[in-house]
């Protein structure tokens, strides 16, 4: 079967538990899950409406802050951006207004207005949403492209290890975690697309186009 990612058919068994199997691509490394275990998308979306993240939760604030506060070291004042994958309760965008920028939301299942996917942006967050995509190449093919020169794409999600962590890792037991990245993944991602990047924290990666 051909990697997500990158399409490679070099793909070989990595794991298997009770729920489901995973592979590995040999080319970009990327751990993912066959199609055969896929959530329907309206059972994808019964599992979102279950989350109940706020504003007003400490503990879901205090989380995203471990992209909002290094995003907001490297972008300027009053500049404007794109929520990719906003989800069923809107909440990193309301912190990044109250620091004066604008912010746009995209989200297929809550705020499905591709018009916002036509304008260029000097930021562009997608936290705990790479995830879940079938076809990332296509994501980050798209998010690339609007992004403004000097412009920053701030990726949250959780990087997997080695075989043996995996194994223990309670975050490949969510059944709408379809593609796991680590950071050779991640590598492979920058230097195939000619950006530069930077590793933050044990969950954060930033990317952005290299300066012509």
């Amino acid at each position: 079967m051909n990697c997500p990612l990158c399409q490679n058919d070099k793909t070989s068994f990595f794991f298997e538990d009770k729920r489901r199997s995973y592979f590995q691509c040999q080319t970009c490394c990327l751990i993912f899950v066959p199609s055969k275990y896929w959530l329907s998308e309206e059972e994808e979306k019964k599992e979102y409406d279950l989350h109940q993240n706020s504003p007003t939760d400490d503990g879901y604030v205090k989380f995203l802050s471990r992209l909002t506060i290094p995003l907001l070291k490297v972008v300027e004042k009053n500049s404007s951006g794109l929520d990719f994958g906003s989800g069923p309760g809107p909440t990193l965008s309301l912190l990044l207004e109250r620091e004066g920028h604008k912010v746009n939301l995209f989200d297929k299942f809550y705020a499905n207005d591709r018009a916002v996917l036509n304008t260029k942006y000097h930021f562009i967050t997608a936290t705990e949403v790479f995830e879940h995509l079938k076809r990332p190449e296509l994501e980050l093919t798209l998010l690339v492209s609007l992004l403004l020169e000097k412009g920053v794409l701030g990726i949250m999600t959780k990087l997997a290890k080695d075989k043996q962590a995996f194994s223990n890792w309670h975050y490949k037991n969510d059944p709408t975690h379809i593609c796991f990245y680590s950071e050779k993944t991640f590598l492979w991602i920058a230097a195939s697309m000619d950006l530069n990047i930077e590793f933050i924290g044990g969950d954060v990666v930033f990317l952005s186009r290299k300066n012509e």
